[in-house]
This record gives structure tokens, sequence and C-alpha cells, in this order.
């Protein structure tokens, strides 16, 4: 009997011990890919918001009675719901916490674009009318493949298949904390900066200003899209290099845990042998 106890933990021990190794590694990889997300994340941040800036001087300068289709609010009947979900699982609560606000958010009529492998096939399950933009990973939409997606859905958005654009993702706060957020994309909010409007704006420009809010809008939305999809990323990393974290946490406990229980069982071992021993010697 005690042969059998330290055998099963002795083989228990082994198989916890090499499962600490492949998290101790998932851990140290998502720790090296975090860095440069993170950097990407905190770069792509200024874009937008110069951008938005930039249109705020721009409209500005035009009439009061004068709206542009990107900007005014209209009835909302469709909304079209981006939503950025992980490649991968093994990262807590990452997906799970996107997929619980998107379902809270949308409605039956609404179309979802999800990004990412683990958004693609949840949305396939729930038999949602999803768009399909060719982007198999996260990875693989990069600058221009926000672009792309920015130019398909302003297109629809003027054509009236959705009536308002909204990005779900999970914006990377810092190394521990990651939160699972929206933003609107269409219509975009601007108010108009009087104070910073641009001087002489018909000398240096030969177009109106609609025309040039029609041209800048796209390049605003793909700038947003693109800085959203950064901020997944790191917050993916950020929340598996967590999870992987804990996992070798509690697996040390185990295998202290382990150790402890083999050691008494060993002790135990030997006890009987030599109780046996002396046993036997007294028979004789």
């Amino acid at each position: 009997m005690a042969g059998q106890s330290l055998n099963s933990i002795k083989t228990r021990l082994k198989s916890v011990e090499s499962t600490r190794q492949i998290t101790k590694a998932m851990e140290l990889v998502s720790t090296s890919k975090l860095r440069r997300a993170k950097e990407r994340a905190e770069g792509s941040r200024g874009y937008h918001e110069e951008l938005t800036a930039a249109l705020s001087r721009i409209l500005s300068l035009s009439e009061e009675d004068q709206e542009n289709q990107y900007i005014s609010d209209r009835e909302v009947k469709r909304t079209c719901y981006i939503v950025v979900a992980g490649d991968r699982g093994l990262a807590g609560g990452y997906n799970s916490n996107i997929f619980k606000l998107a379902d809270k958010m949308r409605k039956e009529n609404d179309v979802v674009l999800p990004i990412g492998k683990k958004a693609r096939d949840y949305f396939a399950r729930k038999k949602a009318e999803t768009i399909d933009v060719g982007y198999e990973t996260v990875t693989s939409v990069g600058s221009g493949g926000a672009t792309d997606i920015a130019t398909l859905l302003c297109s629809e958005y003027k054509e009236g298949s959705f009536d308002r654009i909204v990005v779900v993702y999970t914006k990377f706060v810092s190394m521990i904390n990651q939160r699972a957020e929206y933003e609107q994309l269409l219509p975009l909010s601007v108010e108009k900066n009087k104070k910073e409007a641009y001087e002489d704006f018909d000398a240096i420009c030969d177009v109106t200003v609609n025309e040039l809010v029609e041209n800048l809008v796209p390049f605003c939305v793909s700038g947003l899209l693109y800085s959203a999809l950064c901020e997944a990323e790191a917050s993916e990393h950020g929340m598996r290099r967590n999870a992987m974290n804990s996992a070798n946490k509690n697996a040390d406990e185990i295998i202290g845990e382990l150790h402890l229980k083999y050691n008494r069982a060993r002790q135990a071992a030997i006890t009987q042998e030599i109780t046996e021993i002396v046993s036997g010697a007294e028979a004789l």
C-alpha cells in the first residue's frame, strides 16, 4: 500500500511539474509580447485624438445649418458592433468579459463584425448576422486592415445599412488592470472648436468644409479602430500573463503539498519496514 501511494504521488508530482513548465513558458512569452503591444497601444492613443481635434477645428468653419452625415445623429434602427476578442484562450476572463458586454448591448436586428478567432466562433454559434472582412486573427489586421474595414463601414453607413457603429474591446489600463468597454465610431461625437479654428481656410484649401470632412472621417474611424485593436492586443497578453502567473503560483503550492505528502508517505514506509524487520528478528 505504501509503495502504491508513493508511486501515485510521484506520478502526480511529475504531471504538475510538467504543467508548471508549460505555464511558466507561456508567462514569459506573454510578458515579452506584452512589452511590444503596450508600446503600440500607448503610441496609437494620440493619433485619433489629434485627428478629432483637427475635425473639430474644421467643423467650426462651417455654417450652423450645415450638417454632415458622419456627424449628425439619426434615429438608430440598426447598429453594427465591431467585437474584438482573442485568437486563443488561457487568458482568464478576457474573451468572456467581451462577449458578456456585447450580448448586453446587442439587439436582435443588429449586425456584428467579429475580429479574432474566438469572436468568429462565438457569434457563429450564436447564429448572429455577421460581416466577414477576411481577417482571421487580430494580429493580421494591422493599420492597413483597419483602414480597409473603416472604408467599408463608412460606405455601408452612408448607404444606411446601419445607423450607428460601435467597437467593443478591452482597454489596457495597466499591467494588472484591463477593462472591457465600448466606443462609438459613427456618428462621430465632435464639438465645434471656434477658438482654435483654422484661419484663411479658403486660401489654403480648394474644397468645402463638408467635402474635407467626408474625406477625413474614414481616416478618423480607421485611427479609432486601430487604437482599439492595439489596446485589445495588449490587454490579451496582459490577462494571459496574469492568468499564467496565477497558475504558476497554484502549481507551486500543489508541488509543495505533494512533496510534503511524499516525504510523509516515504517516512511511513520506512517505519513500517523497520517494524517488520524488528518483529521478524524477535520471532526468531
